[in-house]
């Protein structure tokens, strides 16, 4: 499997210990060394904030009322509870590897996994009859994929096809 532990973004005390304002300072400090004086006026970082704020506020508030009316068209039909299924798609130089979690072992019995060369298809997780399609990154070969199944994580391994054929395109004038 691959080493994921490896990676320090997934430790999450990196996390706790970022203070917000540091990183602006630091983003600050960058910004000034790198443009000149003269720029100094043109580019008035809080304003650009505010602004983005406001445009988050707006499409939240859009959300909401759009929720609120969905749900009173959802108390009308019948509530089917779906069931949430989390997927991680990562990319390597040679391979795409395609992780989930597993719950429960009884799934590992009843999954179904197949694949062209773009997409993965994962069925009967979590329940039977369910179908979940993955589009990938990038081209994948036809054969020497391989899932493992390790620390209640399913991961699908897949190596990329280099699809090098070019295509000559002739530009004709028009007249």
């Amino acid at each position: 499997m691959f080493p994921w532990n490896m990676f320090p973004f997934n430790k999450n005390n990196i996390m706790k210990q970022i203070n917000p304002q540091d990183i602006e300072k630091q983003v600050q400090n960058m910004l000034s060394q790198f443009m000149p004086g003269k720029w100094e006026g043109m580019f008035n970082h809080e304003d650009m904030l505010k602004r983005a704020t406001s445009m988050f506020q707006q499409n939240t508030d859009q959300n909401t009322t759009n929720s609120e009316t969905n749900t009173a068209t959802q108390d009308q039909q019948p509530q089917s509870t779906p069931t949430e299924f989390d997927v991680s798609v990562f990319e390597t130089f040679d391979d795409i590897y395609v992780r989930t979690p597993i719950k429960d072992e009884e799934w590992l019995k009843r999954v179904k996994i197949y694949h062209t060369s773009n997409q993965v298809i994962i069925e009967n997780i979590p329940e039977v009859g369910q179908r979940h399609v993955i589009t990938l990154p990038s081209l994948i070969k036809k054969k020497g994929t391989v899932a493992q199944y390790k620390d209640e994580m399913l991961e699908i391994k897949m190596t990329k096809n280099a699809d090098m054929q070019f295509t000559e395109v002739d530009v004709a004038e028009k007249l």
